[in-house]
């Protein structure tokens, strides 16, 4: 089960309160400001600026 649009539209970056946009493996979210990318694990999105990956 893919991340719902409605929960895509409301989430943000924690660092930047920026927008965020679902990665094309479908597996992690990318903020294109901070250059971070997040994992979804389980389908929940972790959100923390330490579990980021700099892309």
């Amino acid at each position: 089960m893919a991340i719902s649009k409605d929960l895509l539209e409301i989430l943000a970056c924690p660092k930047c309160k920026g927008d965020i946009r679902l990665n094309e493996d479908e597996k992690s979210l990318i903020c294109d400001n901070c250059k971070l990318l997040y994992p979804i694990k389980d389908n929940i999105p972790v959100m923390l600026i330490d579990e980021a990956e700099n892309l």
